[in-house]
């Protein structure tokens, strides 16, 4: 084989090995997972602004998980910006707040995950974190129907959430947060909860 020969040969085999690679870095990010910033303080002190997560797009969505997803009803001509909230009521689910207790179909069961950003609100401004509501006021629902969740972020008294757009399909969310990766002071896995088998109480999973 002449040496323009073997040039060309070794030439198309680097491209072939790129394009492959490049095809798997798409397949991996657009159908498994991709990275996220986080913009802004609606999710403090679970998530801060600036921080980098991975997102994974396989996950079954569950109650308590962080999920991505497009802002609701943007305005027209405007590039609907990726919100980040926790899921507080999935389907069946009746939610209500009052004495800055979460309700779950009645059972009041403590968010400790806020503790920190609720006990800095509270010193600072003192009254409710979580302002008093039934989830009938923001959706029109009694209780999440099917295909729906109704969201919030953990900074209550700074976040554009379901009470304010209401409940969220749940095939516009594109995936769950379940990495910090920057920075790394930061680095490690998001905490994942839910309802503890009486469901009076949230545990760690």
């Amino acid at each position: 084989m002449s040496k323009t020969k073997r040039f060309f040969k070794e030439v198309f085999s680097w491209l072939l090995y790129m394009a492959i690679w490049v095809a798997v870095l798409f397949t991996f990010y657009h159908f498994v997972a991709q990275p996220f910033s986080v913009d802004g303080s609606s999710m403090e002190h679970s998530l801060e602004d600036g921080e980098k997560v991975w997102m994974w797009k396989l996950s079954d969505i569950e109650r308590f998980d962080v999920v991505i997803f497009p802002q609701p009803n943007p305005l027209p001509n405007q590039k609907p910006k990726l919100y980040v909230k926790r899921v507080i009521g999935v389907p069946g689910d009746k939610i209500a707040y009052k004495d800055d207790q979460l309700l779950i179909n009645g059972q009041a069961v403590d968010e400790f995950y806020l503790n920190e950003k609720a006990q800095e609100y509270k010193n600072a401004f003192g009254g409710l974190f979580t302002e008093d509501f039934d989830m009938y006021t923001f959706t029109g629902e009694e209780v999440v129907p099917e295909g729906k969740f109704f969201v919030m972020g953990d900074n209550r008294q700074n976040s554009v959430d379901g009470r304010s757009f209401g409940l969220i399909d749940s095939d516009s969310v594109l995936g769950k947060a379940t990495f910090i990766y920057w920075p790394l002071k930061n680095f490690g896995k998001i905490p994942d909860y839910d309802l503890n088998s009486n469901g009076d109480a949230i545990v760690e999973e």
